[in-house]
């Protein structure tokens, strides 16, 4: 993505739905922008299921870590990470578990995860091509685990382009994360691995003087055939303490 400055936009950016004579869409450039300023998450598929974590910074000692919301859970076999505004990850976080019991109460099964993300991306494409609205300021990673068994992880960026990874992550030093995870992940990782080079992903998004800790990160994951399940501290940090 090329840097934008006032003189080359002109008066392409006023409006979602215009394109620029070089055909650029500056309204979803400035979203992606926004999603760049958000704290990492990243998630990634082990060999038993699908493992998420993400870097909730606290600005300030006053603020309830619990409250500051980065993961999601969608549905007992599917679950979200968000970058970017955290009003728009709610809104449709929101749109994802309406469908979810839709799916479930009009088919009596759980939703594919690949529909569910289709049906998300769709809506957010859809915000940028209407006058009078402008594109979602959040990307979502969304994985979870099918009825045939099969795991599942997408990202969805604020244009609704969406895309099928092994691992990704979104966000603040999305870059050097996914350096770091194409480095280091391989299929077929263990649980326990799986934790660590998630930490490992967040920790390359850091400030030089910041370190990583255990009340700034939430961690999920997803087996098969279970419901999801949110890590308490307590079992992140004896599986960060195993050597």
């Amino acid at each position: 993505m090329y840097p934008i400055s006032r003189a080359q936009t002109g008066a392409y950016d006023r409006v979602a739905t215009m394109f620029s004579p070089d055909g650029r869409l500056y309204q979803v450039e400035y979203a992606s922008k926004i999603v760049e300023q958000g704290t990492l998450g990243a998630a990634l598929i082990y060999n038993k299921g699908v493992l998420f974590g993400a870097d909730k910074k606290v600005s300030s000692p006053l603020i309830l870590s619990e409250s500051i919301e980065k993961l999601f859970v969608v549905d007992d076999h599917i679950g979200a990470i968000s970058s970017g505004l955290v009003g728009d990850a709610r809104r449709l976080v929101q749109i994802a578990r309406q469908e979810a019991q839709g799916n479930q109460m009009y088919y009596e099964e759980p939703i594919e995860v690949e529909a569910l993300v289709k049906k998300v991306s769709g809506i957010m494409q859809l915000f940028t091509q209407y006058g009078g609205m402008r594109p979602f300021g959040v990307s979502l990673i969304i994985g979870g685990i099918d009825n045939s068994s099969e795991k599942k992880l997408f990202e969805a960026e604020p244009s609704g382009a969406l895309a099928e990874y092994k691992a990704v992550a979104i966000g603040k030093g999305k870059k050097e994360a996914m350096k770091f995870l194409e480095k280091n992940y391989r299929e077929g990782i263990s649980f326990d691995e799986g934790v660590k080079l998630l930490t490992g992903a967040i920790e390359t998004s850091l400030e030089e003087k910041e370190k990583i800790d255990v009340n700034r990160v939430d961690f999920a994951f997803i087996e098969d055939g279970k419901k999801i399940k949110v890590m308490n501290k307590n079992e992140l940090k004896a599986v960060l303490s195993k050597k």
